[in-house]
């Protein structure tokens, strides 16, 4: 499988396609990527002695300035692989400059941007584990946290009739509208488009109490086409479902259960389910499962992985690649930018350059 898949992927990447047309809402944050080189415990007494000694700066920590948010990070690297975007975020006069600035180059049109006067902000922490980086964002949601339909125009509505993809993201940010959100946007591209609807909520533990309304108002309609997430995200969902997936915690690994997870829900819910792990990534439907391993690579940094993943998810369904081949692409968009100096979003040649010294190794 890996060889055929290989193959056809790096066709597919030569070739000229017709530009999917997709519309990404509703996030972009302004992120502090703060790399540590210590894990949990250590960075903890770390602070700890500092707080000891009344304050202090802890020097030598690498620290860098980048876009943030899961809807213009997927936009950024689907933009990259050659796609047409339009994102529906919202952010204030700096962070819409930030957008321009890094996306200018490519198939963007800013003008559905929403300009208010609180932007999205995330300190990222990444630590080290046995098991390689885990990051912990610290936000602040600004305007984000009461967005929802009436801040969307007819003009958006019109765009999202329009769009081959319509994807939404970071349900947990959207926190006082999202479930309505979701509802109101996937009904209208359902109701009078022919956009494919792809939602990865992001971790919903913020929002918790809601997960239930979201659960029954939108993940068990026919309104969602695909439902992307990750091993903790599955876990979430999958036990309010299944009661026998907590029962399962200490009788198996994080992704087995994350796997086992996937299954209860394409079993409850109408959505295709597709999931990007640490070990492999799985497309599960009620008549049948795809599981295909990762790239093996160095990751440089954990934040950004599933959005760089959903990027490659997106471009192979939207051009109707196999299940596995689909799996593959995105497999290797991710691994691509973990593994980028940089944290860039791979051009469709640094693939065909990635895939092919990845299968030499």
């Amino acid at each position: 499988m890996w060889t055929d898949c290989r193959d056809k992927v790096l066709n597919f990447l030569k070739e000229s396609h017709e530009k999917l047309d997709v519309v990404v809402m509703p996030d972009f944050f302004h992120d502090r990527l703060i790399n540590l080189d210590y894990n949990a415990t250590h960075f903890f007494s770390i602070i700890a002695d500092v707080v000891k000694r009344k304050g202090g700066s802890i020097d030598g920590i690498a620290q860098m300035d980048i876009k943030g948010g899961n809807a213009i990070n997927t936009a950024s690297a689907l933009a990259t692989l050659g796609a047409k975007i339009t994102p529906i975020v919202c952010t204030n006069k700096l962070g819409f400059q930030q957008i321009e600035c890094h996306l200018k180059r490519y198939r963007v049109d800013f003008s559905h941007v929403k300009i208010t006067e609180k932007a999205s902000i995330t300190t990222v922490l990444e630590l080290k584990t046995e098991n390689g980086k885990v990051n912990v964002m610290i936000r602040d949601l600004g305007t984000l946290a009461n967005f929802g339909p009436s801040d969307l125009t007819d003009s958006d509505y019109e765009l999202i009739e329009n769009a081959n993809y319509v994807c939404l993201f970071n349900w947990a940010g959207t926190r006082k509208y999202g479930t309505t959100l979701a509802e109101t946007v996937f009904h209208r591209a359902k109701a009078k488009g022919k956009a494919k609807t792809y939602y990865d909520t992001a971790d919903p533990t913020p929002n918790k109490d809601k997960i239930p309304e979201l659960i029954e108002k939108v993940l068990k309609t026919q309104q969602v086409d695909v439902l992307s997430l990750n091993e903790n995200e599955a876990i979430s969902y999958a036990a309010l479902l299944n009661k026998a997936i907590s029962e399962k915690q200490k009788k198996l690994n994080f992704n087995e259960l994350a796997l086992e997870a996937a299954r209860v829900l394409a079993k409850h819910l109408p959505a295709r389910i597709d999931l990007h792990s640490t070990a492999f990534s799985a497309t599960i439907t009620k008549k049948k499962e795809v599981v295909v391993p990762i790239f093996k690579v160095k990751a440089l940094r954990a934040t950004g992985a599933g959005d760089a993943w959903n990027a490659g998810n997106i471009l192979g369904d939207g051009h109707a690649l196999s299940d596995e081949c689909r799996l593959f692409l995105a497999n290797a968009v991710s691994a691509c930018y973990l593994s980028d100096p940089e944290g860039r979003h791979p051009t469709r040649r640094k693939l065909v350059e990635f895939i092919g010294n990845a299968v030499k190794k």
